[in-house]
């Protein structure tokens, strides 16, 4: 016994009620438009038809290019086939209407052959559907260039010969007599009422099994293509009472595939949309992945510099620019006596301290192993070592038992400041002598803030001492 699992049931039930609600909706607003306007009747076939036509154009592009883009998935080909093929028919259709833009009546209409096209379109769409379905299977099978060929050339084949077959029986060859609607009474001949129209609907009910089977309706471009199979077995089995052309079901039935169409186009832009999005947001997060420090997530070193050569052709002694060079005191002590595991915990520990104690316009870098840079813009140097003794003091007052082991002990930080408020100064020089500063931090006691002169250096007042001991940065 075949067993199908909640989620596919859920999506087959889903599927189910969707084309009830559609096609009911759909043939009440076919014989409101019918009733509203009675003498635009006779042009609404054609008018359809015209429509249906740029429709099926439109798709039949649409996946040449998708099969273009992704070679493996051949099955887009079938499909592009078969809407290149009904666009040709469409248009051999319209031939049928003679001048009926300028003859509202159509006097001369060709119904028979307008019914050939429309009979070898349902037969080649439901056709290279169902060979589209069977594709489908291949998709992650390696197809070489030489079996992709074949394929292209049996669909192009086929395709050539219904479009051929069509024209030669519609009237346009007296070698192939065939009608299948009585021109001057414009009712239906026995061959379409009691074999062809019942040969069709068992052709798409076939396309429309194999799609539901193979594609499972995986995504809305097999949906709206089982949609597209569903709609056609509609159509023909509204036809079936039908006992002339012209009534309100078969320009209910036109109007059926000209919406069903329609929403195969909004799903196919929908993947357009879809796919634009899915790379955009590839394209963040590689870019963020190339600016960012890996550990830290913090900005790294080049993108700062850039940053910091963007934030200087802007300074004046209004707006100021502030860089504040960071290390930590004694990490290699850290690292030595709990591991780098441990190491790379009070990196991203004081990373995130760093980034909560700016301005969200501030930028905040990893330069170095345990050391950190910070560009603060329109900010003096007060303000600025401000900023860094908060930092400090907050690090600082953290330990073991307060960061739930992030830090194995308490971790002190060393800090040095330069302020540019007057070109010409390089980027380089900025950090230079903020790290000159952040050295003068270390050399005296470590813990503390620097602020650099040009001749000297103002130490800024450290609350406690550290021990200078032999440790390295």
């Amino acid at each position: 016994m075949i067993t199908i699992s909640p989620r596919l049931r859920n999506r087959y039930v889903a599927f189910t009620f969707f084309c009830l609600f559609f096609f009911v909706a759909l043939h009440f607003l076919a014989i409101k438009l019918l009733n509203f306007a009675p003498a635009f009747s006779p042009l609404l076939f054609p008018l359809l038809t015209s429509f249906l036509a740029v429709f099926h154009l439109f798709i039949a592009c649409f996946m040449v290019m998708k099969y273009w883009c992704d070679k493996k998935r051949i099955y887009h080909l079938a499909i592009a086939f078969a809407f290149t093929g009904s666009t040709v028919l469409l248009l051999a259709t319209l031939t049928c209407f003679p001048v009926w833009l300028m003859q509202p009546g159509m006097p001369h209409v060709n119904y028979s052959g307008a019914m050939i096209f429309f009979m070898m379109r349902n037969v080649m769409m439901a056709v290279l559907f169902t060979l589209a379905g069977v594709l489908f299977i291949f998709r992650h099978s390696p197809l070489t260039r030489l079996m992709r060929h074949l394929i292209f050339a049996g669909l192009l084949v086929f395709t050539l010969t219904m479009v051929t077959v069509a024209w030669f029986y519609s009237g346009h060859s007296e070698l192939f007599p065939l009608d299948l609607i009585n021109n001057t009474t414009r009712q239906f001949t026995a061959l379409w009422k009691q074999i062809i129209n019942g040969a069709l609907i068992i052709l798409w009910l076939i396309a429309l099994t194999t799609l539901l089977i193979i594609t499972r309706l995986r995504n809305l471009f097999w949906a709206s293509g089982t949609f597209l199979c569903t709609c056609y077995v509609i159509i023909l089995i509204t036809l079936l009472p039908a006992d002339f052309i012209g009534g309100s079901v078969w320009y209910s039935a036109r109007l059926f595939e000209t919406t069903a169409s329609l929403l195969i186009i909004l799903t196919l832009l929908h993947d357009v949309f879809s796919l634009y999005r899915n790379s955009h947001i590839k394209y963040q997060q590689s870019y963020q992945n190339s600016i960012r420090d890996a550990l830290t997530r913090l900005y790294n070193r080049s993108y700062f510099y850039e940053s910091l050569n963007q934030a200087l052709g802007k300074i004046t002694d209004s707006h100021p620019v502030s860089v504040i060079v960071c290390d930590l005191d004694y990490f290699k002590r850290i690292n030595d006596n709990y591991g780098h595991l441990q190491g790379d915990k009070v990196l991203q520990f004081v990373a995130n301290l760093l980034m909560d104690s700016v301005r969200p316009q501030d930028i905040t870098a990893r330069i170095g192993g345990e050391e950190f840079v910070l560009l603060l813009s329109n900010t003096h140097s007060e303000a600025a070592r401000l900023v860094a003794e908060r930092i400090r003091l907050s690090l600082s007052s953290f330990d073991r038992i307060t960061t739930e082991g992030m830090l194995p002990e308490s971790v002190t930080i060393s800090m040095g400041i330069y302020t540019a408020t007057t070109l010409p100064v390089t980027a380089e020089e900025c950090v230079e002598r903020a790290d000159k500063a952040m050295y003068e931090a270390k050399e005296t006691g470590r813990n503390r803030v620097v602020v650099y002169q040009e001749n000297k250096a103002l130490r800024g007042k450290a609350f406690h001492d550290v021990s200078r001991g032999f440790a390295t940065r």
